[in-house]
């Protein structure tokens, strides 16, 4: 199994339903369907950007933060969901980022696969 770290910053104007709506059929559907689970979905909330983002437009100041932890099997990668987020129309950034076994290890993410299956 491979371990990868998604965050996702969603325009301010993305309501909570329409925001785990994304979530859904976006991420955690395709990535069941590649044989992988989402570990771990933590919401950071609303915040502050460090400097001014152009989206839809206009200069935005903040977004909502979502971040999560995805296992895939391996020969298996997150290039659909990449290729979704950056068409949406509601994501501002998006970042997903490999994480190496050891910082797996740490955060208990093979653990958990090992002890469910």
């Amino acid at each position: 199994m491979r371990a990868y770290e998604l965050m996702v910053i969603f325009d301010l104007e993305t309501t909570d339903a329409s925001l785990q709506g994304h979530l859904k059929t976006m991420i955690s559907e395709t990535v069941e369907a590649d044989g992988g689970s989402v570990a771990n979905v933590d919401h950071w909330g609303k915040r502050k950007f460090a400097y001014r983002i152009k989206h839809k437009g206009v200069y935005a100041l903040e977004g909502t933060y979502v971040v999560l932890e995805i296992l895939l099997p391996e020969g298996k990668d997150l290039s659909s969901q990449d290729r979704a987020l950056r068409l949406a129309d509601d994501v501002v950034r998006h970042k997903i980022i490999r994480l190496p076994e050891s910082e797996a290890t740490k955060r208990g993410l093979f653990g958990a696969v090992e002890t469910s299956a």
